[in-house]
């Protein structure tokens, strides 16, 4: 009962952000179309490492807050471009997220999962004062709901023995890699052969960083994997592999930014 309630709350935040991210189109729309690549390659890769397993969109989304809160080690010394477009990009990443459940695994919601999920995004699209419920749910989202969350669904349950098993392998191997070169290789390709640009406080090497932190996703990596699995032991295997990942990618993605920021003396 207790998970349920925190994946309405979580979901809830998830439509308000896309709300207000949908008043800036201009702004969104480069982060947002890495955010689709940034999608599409750890999926894709996933596949190609593991056909038999149906947790390929496991591998897809971004946790905004593990990954600012990777970036909150660097202090001072972070770009606030990086932390802005991060942030655009997972709102774009939870949008397309929804759209993925919405399509692909309408059969297998069931009722609660529908309104848990679907359902309290589309209350958070229909809240007014949305800015201010932001401001107060965030934090509490931050550091209540979603560390809650993740010792009930994924801290509680791992068993490090699956570790080299093909699916913890695979989703591994498709988030750390994946979402870099999506991410990087939509902002390189698009802002070459279009007119869309990067901000000028920001430059391609920062956004290779902002792709490797977007490794890390676990609450609505999580919350896919329980309607779209069914076996108890290919659920643990997301879950130790969804843990390495954002251990990895988080890392990685610091120590680059940490380099390789503007800000960095």
């Amino acid at each position: 009962m207790l998970s349920n309630l925190l994946t309405f709350t979580f979901f809830i935040l998830i439509g308000l952000e896309i709300r207000e991210g949908l008043n800036r189109p201009k702004e969104i729309l480069l982060p947002g179309l890495c955010a689709l690549s940034g999608m599409v390659f750890p999926a894709i890769i996933f596949i190609a490492l593991h056909t038999g397993a149906n947790a390929w969109a496991v591998a897809m989304p971004t946790d905004v807050a593990l990954a600012i809160g990777a970036l909150s080690f660097l202090g001072k010394r972070v770009n606030p471009s990086v932390r802005l477009f991060l942030l655009i990009l997972a709102v774009a990443d939870d949008f397309f997220s929804l759209v993925v459940i919405g399509i692909f695994f309408q059969s297998k919601l069931d009722l609660a999962n529908a309104i848990y999920t679907l359902g309290a995004a589309v209350v958070g699209l229909s809240l007014p004062f949305r800015t201010q419920i932001i401001k107060y749910l965030a934090p509490l989202a931050t550091f209540a709901i979603i560390p809650i969350y993740i010792w009930i669904n994924l801290l509680s349950h791992l068993n490090f023995s699956l570790a080299t098993q093909r699916i913890s392998i695979a989703l591994i191997v498709a988030r750390v890699l994946g979402k870099v070169i999506g991410i990087s290789f939509a902002a390189w390709a698009l802002t070459r052969f279009t007119k869309l640009r990067l901000p000028l406080t920001l430059d391609l090497k920062e956004v290779v960083g902002i792709g490797m932190l977007a490794g890390m996703g676990l609450t609505v990596s999580i919350v896919i994997a329980e309607i779209t699995l069914t076996s108890t032991s290919q659920l643990d295997q997301v879950r130790i592999g969804l843990f390495f990942a954002a251990i990895i990618s988080g890392a990685i993605g610091t120590i680059w930014l940490g380099i390789n920021s503007k800000l960095n003396p």
